[in-house]
This record gives structure tokens, C-alpha cells and sequence, in this order.
């Protein structure tokens, strides 16, 4: 069993963020898109709008399977680099628990209960990469925090279309959300107020990563967290003025562009100082 069938087509160009980018020195990249792939199988079955739910299960036990022994094709081959590299392998099977939860949770009562969810969907991928790259796990605080609000975007973002297709919903119960306005053209004034404040709240989250950036050794990859940061808090920003409904949020790719110019040229140019 692979995943070819449920596969949506999207590749790591097409994240909200950078995956792997040039600023990546070239001996790390392969690690780090072995490690995307199997991600990017198993979210593809995870949010399959079509498949049932005990199909999703036996895909994602597959892709597990293969990240110990014989598999998906993805996992074994992220297995195979992680051995190669001497890379604990908890951050791949820590990130399948979140696509587990995908399938079988629809809805988060609060907060708390979406960042539990962000510990296993978004969390290991910075820790996965800054092991690749052999930086300290002091540095896990800051890149949970980083990640986690990367998550979050991404959810508020996309809380219509998740709705729609999947009826899947991460902005919290606690809000005073009433989870049928997620499928109304335009978002209500009391929906844009909840959008609003999580946004604001996410904000808090890159307060915490700030010195996320400085604490990383490898100056290339100092770099991409810093570029990594300016887009989300402009997210932020965006979310707090826009309707995710009915207008555009995500960048566009020259004005990620310029914006991550003007973070990784000076955190290179001070490095290199």
C-alpha cells in the first residue's frame, strides 16, 4: 500500500514557508526534504477529503512501519538518511501522532488544547531540523514556540477552506466561535474579532521566539529562522486586518521575496561580522 492515490500534488514550493531554501547549506537539504516528503504523504492522507477514516489509520501505520522496518516508501526512505546520520528518529514518529489526531479529532476546546496539537504537528519539524543541522536542544524552547505559531497561522488562514473540505476546525471551542459561520463567504464581525485575538495571541508566541535566530550556530540556517519569523508576524498582522473568508492573506511570492531579504541579509551580514 503508498500513498500515490490520496496524494494532493503540492509541493514544498507551495508551504507558506520556506522548506529547505537556498539559504540551507546543500549538505543539509537532503535530510530535511526526505523528512518533508514523508511529512507531505502523510498530511495528504490525513486530509483526504474522500477517504475513510480506517483507510487514513492503515496508510499512516504504514508510513510508521516503515520508519523501524519495511513500509511507505517515504518512511523507509527518511529512515535510511536518519540512520545514515545518526538522526533520532522521534521527531518522524512524533509528527505521525499529529496526522493520527487529524483523522480522528475535529474540533479543540481551547488553547491548551490546540497547542497540545501543535507539540505533534509542528513542534518536531524544528526539532527535526536543528538536529540535522547538530545545533543544542536548549534551543527546543525557542523553536517550539516559533513553530507553534507557524501552526497557528496556518490554521486561521485556512479556517474556512478546512471547514468546507474536512470539516475540520482548530480555532478554539473556548472562543465563542459558532462553527457555522466557517462556511459563510465572508466572515461575520464576531468571527473577525476571534480571528483577531488568536492572532494576537499568536504574536505572543513569536515574542517568545525572538532570540531564536541568535541562539543558532549555523549561520545559514540563523538566517532562514529569521526570515521564517518576519513572514509569520507579518501573518499576524494580516490576520488581524483581513478576512480570511473573503480576502487574500497568504504572500505573494515577490513580496515573501522582499520581506525575506530584508531578514536574512542583515542576520548573514552580522554573522559574517
Amino acid at each position: 500500500m503508498d500513498n500515490t492515490g490520496l496524494a494532493s500534488g503540492k509541493g514544498h514550493r507551495d508551504e507558506n514557508f520556506p522548506v529547505a531554501s537556498l539559504l540551507i547549506k546543500p549538505e543539509y537539504r537532503t535530510p530535511v526534504m526526505a523528512y518533508y516528503r514523508f511529512a507531505r504523504a502523510a498530511d495528504d492522507v490525513a486530509d483526504h477529503p474522500t477517504a475513510s477514516a480506517d483507510e487514513k489509520l492503515a496508510r499512516l501505520a504504514r508510513l510508521r512501519a516503515g520508519l523501524d522496518g519495511d513500509g511507505a516508501p517515504e518512511a523507509m526512505a527518511l529512515r535510511a538518511v536518519m540512520a545514515e546520520r545518526s538522526i533520532d528518529p522521534v521527531n518522524a514518529h512524533d509528527l505521525l501522532n499529529a496526522f493520527e489526531r487529524d483523522v480522528t479529532v475535529n474540533r479543540y476546546a481551547d488553547w491548551d488544547d490546540l497547542i497540545g496539537y501543535c507539540r505533534y504537528s509542528a513542534m518536531p519539524v524544528g526539532r527535526f531540523v536543528l538536529d540535522v543541522h547538530g545545533e543544542s536542544r536548549a534551543t527546543w524552547a525557542a523553536n517550539d514556540a516559533l513553530c507553534a505559531a507557524l501552526q497557528i497561522v496556518n490554521h486561521l488562514q485556512d479556517c474556512g477552506k478546512d471547514y468546507r473540505t474536512i470539516n475540520r476546525v482548530y480555532i478554539p471551542l473556548d472562543t465563542g466561535l459558532r462553527v457555522e459561520d466557517l462556511a459563510a463567504d465572508r466572515a461575520s464581525a464576531e468571527l473577525r474579532a476571534i480571528i483577531a485575538g488568536l492572532a494576537r495571541r499568536t504574536r505572543g508566541l513569536l515574542d517568545q521566539a525572538a532570540g531564536f535566530s541568535a541562539m543558532i550556530r549555523d549561520r545559514r540556517l540563523a538566517a532562514e529562522v529569521a526570515v521564517i519569523h518576519r513572514l509569520a508576524r507579518d501573518l499576524c498582522d494580516r490576520l488581524e486586518q483581513r478576512d480570511p473568508l473573503s480576502e487574500r492573506v497568504h504572500h505573494g511570492k515577490a513580496e515573501a521575496l522582499f520581506m525575506a531579504l530584508g531578514a536574512a541579509i542583515p542576520t548573514l551580514f552580522r554573522r559574517a561580522a
